[in-house]
């Protein structure tokens, strides 16, 4: 008997989707490196249209803009995980602590979380990287994960709180066991929808801030990366120019970046969350509903 489409599981079409870009970005920064070389040398082909020889065309001063760009996809990768893991440890560390221990420590963790909440995390940002004038670009990325972690740090809080209140982990307690193993058996892998959500949003803030900063000419010139490639290209009114080849392929890198990210983020809640299902379950019903209801109607008029 053929399964009915109610039946059938839905396939998150989203997730596999947005794994499937981030996937192909991943794979460059991987492997394009190795394969491409000389990224930063210069030529006299200066502002070259895309070609054979230069398949993105050139810079001002020379520089192949798409070897640029592979090898800026590794830099600005590595400083979004950087900033995402950082950003998403704190938020664990801070949310899950105050909300399990309750009481004062959870007054003083979501005391502090608040503060940072509230700060302008954009100016702050630029402010300390003014300041520090970093040569290396996970100086940038400690800088991010530590202001940006606030909002998911409440996310896991309200969580938590609502774990603990259930009436396993009272037995738990009850039954003797230690609040590290009540935290890492029975209340971590119930956060976990939430902890993947969370670290997606985490990677897309990181990526999209990064991106600003250095576009800003905070970010060392010396690094290469989507950011800096972008900042150079304006520097040079690339725009004004008709260089259309320097600014859009990091563009677009970062645009498609961000909306593999966030198709994750969106297949993630489908998975997790059955009310984002019921529209189409209840769709499904209908229709079958209807098609019952127009086989009934013809038995009768044959009859």
């Amino acid at each position: 008997m053929a399964r009915t489409p109610s039946s059938r599981r839905r396939r998150p079409v989203k997730l596999y989707a947005g794994l499937g870009i981030v996937g192909f970005f991943a794979l460059i920064a991987l492997v394009g490196p190795v394969l491409v070389s000389g990224a930063g040398r210069i030529s006299a082909d200066s502002m070259a249209r895309p070609s054979g020889s230069h398949l993105l065309g050139t810079t001002d001063i020379g520089q192949d803009t798409f070897k640029e760009l592979i090898v800026g996809t590794r830099a600005e990768l590595e400083i979004c995980l950087t900033a995402g893991l950082l950003a998403m440890s704190l938020a664990l560390l801070i949310g899950v602590t105050g909300g399990y221990l309750g009481g004062k420590a959870d007054q003083v963790l979501t005391a502090v979380a608040n503060v940072f909440l509230v700060l302008p995390t954009l100016p702050l940002i630029f402010l300390v990287a003014d300041l520090v004038h970093p040569k290396n670009p996970f100086v940038i990325a400690l800088i991010i994960g530590t202001t940006s972690w606030a909002a998911s740090a409440r996310v896991l809080r309200g969580q938590t709180l609502s774990l603990t209140r259930r009436e396993y982990i009272d037995a738990a307690r009850v039954g003797g066991e230690s609040h590290r193993r009540i935290l890492v058996c029975e209340i971590m892998p119930n956060l976990l929808p939430v902890i993947a959500a969370q670290l997606v949003f985490a990677f897309i803030g990181a990526l999209l801030t990064h991106a600003g900063v250095a576009y800003l000419g905070l970010d060392n010139s010396s690094n290469v990366n989507w950011g800096t490639m972008l900042y150079f290209a304006n520097n040079a009114l690339a725009l004004q120019r008709g260089a259309w080849w320097w600014f859009v392929p990091p563009g677009l890198c970062i645009a498609l970046v961000g909306a593999g990210l966030s198709l994750i983020n969106l297949g993630i809640d489908e998975l997790v969350n059955p009310r984002l299902r019921v529209p189409r379950a209840r769709a499904v019903r209908r229709r079958m509903e209807s098609v019952a209801t127009a086989a009934e109607v013809d038995e009768k008029v044959t009859a």
